[in-house]
């Protein structure tokens, strides 16, 4: 179990502004907290180290990738044993496609979320891909309307 970190303000300030723009600098960072270079920079660098800021990425518009449809996709699944369920784990998470995958408490089991082209591309994963598993007991797909929030 990690130990939690006492964040103060500025620390809060900090993540704040690095969760909307992770590219910025650490100069203009400090000035939008309020520091100095040095202070900031060595704030970052204990954030990072206790495991607070875990990594930065870049945002990219799936639309450009064409992967315009995203799917939610619950799925319940036959096994009981830990093999079984890796071994879903390994070959589902390899999938292209899918861009998000959890393991639920209680059902569904997992929590797909899968990123293609368009409808055609979805059954196409859908029915050569992760219904042909043998594991598989239930798959129910969400298609979404409108995304009102996405991310932090």
């Amino acid at each position: 179990m990690r130990n939690e970190v006492a964040l103060d303000a500025i620390d809060q300030d900090i993540l704040f502004h690095l969760r909307r723009d992770g590219r910025l600098t650490n100069v203009e960072l400090a000035q939008r907290v309020g520091l100095t270079p040095p202070p900031c920079l060595r704030r970052v660098k204990r954030l990072e180290e206790a495991g607070v800021i875990s990594g930065y990425r870049a945002v990219v518009d799936p639309e450009a990738l064409g992967q315009g449809l995203e799917v939610l996709v619950d799925v319940e699944v036959s096994a009981n044993d830990r093999t079984t369920f890796l071994e879903f784990e390994n070959i589902v998470a390899g999938y292209d496609e899918v861009i998000e995958f959890r393991r639920m408490y209680g059902r569904p089991d997992y929590f797909v979320r899968v990123a293609v082209a368009d409808h055609a591309a979805y059954e196409a994963f859908l029915v050569d891909k992760l219904s042909g598993l043998p594991c598989v007991l239930r798959i129910d797909s969400h298609l979404t309307m409108k995304t009102i929030k996405s991310g932090p």
